[in-house]
């Protein structure tokens, strides 16, 4: 489980195909260190470090075809950029919300919109992930915890603060730029508890918000 509190961010050194899958290799810095078997959320995507070198500060992680298929991380080039977390210890403060690095999918950032210090972001995406957007709701975006602030058509907006720029690949944000996108765990299962007991009705979105689920 993740918290959605980038640690630090990393470079793609390598990504090399491996039959069906990818092994990509990354470099990173600070006090951010990766063993074998450790858990790593790479831009939002759970994945599990398979070689280090260096102390841990180079490490390699094994990328499914079908995380490649419904991530971004597909289409990741050496001298990338990627955000970095490390599975959350059970004595760590939880500052974010829960995130499990499992993406729901992608969007494609529609306009990003410079407020003194501040970016307004717009992000597209589809309603099978729209459906679980509740404003002033958790989610993850490129595994960065962030605040939904409206939800629109078939855009949600965020804003990033001066920190979250300075720490994360988001700096780099532009229209037309793909990211992760990981919903609530919380509304997920609201969604699918009432979906399943009242008659399968579909629920969206405003439906949480009108009854409380914010």
């Amino acid at each position: 489980m993740f918290t959605g509190i980038i640690e630090t961010t990393g470079e793609i050194k390598r990504a090399a195909g491996k039959g069906s899958s990818t092994t990509i290799e990354i470099s990173c810095g600070g006090d951010f260190s990766v063993a074998v078997s450790d858990s790593v959320s790479v831009d939002g995507v759970c994945l599990t470090a398979v070689e280090v070198k260096k102390d841990g500060k180079i490490f390699a992680l094994d990328v499914s075809h079908e995380t490649l298929s419904k991530t971004t991380l597909g289409g990741k080039r050496p001298g990338d950029k990627v955000n970095l977390e490390r599975a959350m210890r059970a004595d760590g403060r939880f500052g974010g919300h829960i995130v499990t690095g499992h993406a729901d999918g992608t969007g494609i950032v529609s306009s990003a919109i410079k407020r003194g210090d501040f970016i307004d972001v717009s992000i597209k995406t589809g309603a099978k992930i729209l459906k679980y957007v509740v404003k002033k709701g958790s989610i993850a975006v490129d595994g960065v915890s962030l605040t939904v602030n409206e939800k629109s058509g078939d855009c949600f907006g965020v804003t990033l603060i001066p920190y979250t720029l300075e720490n994360t690949t988001f700096f780099r944000l532009k229209p037309g730029s793909a990211v992760n996108l990981e919903v609530d765990m919380i509304a997920r299962y609201v969604h699918e508890f009432a979906k399943n007991t009242g008659g399968n009705r579909e629920i969206d979105g405003e439906f949480l918000e009108r009854h409380g689920f914010k």
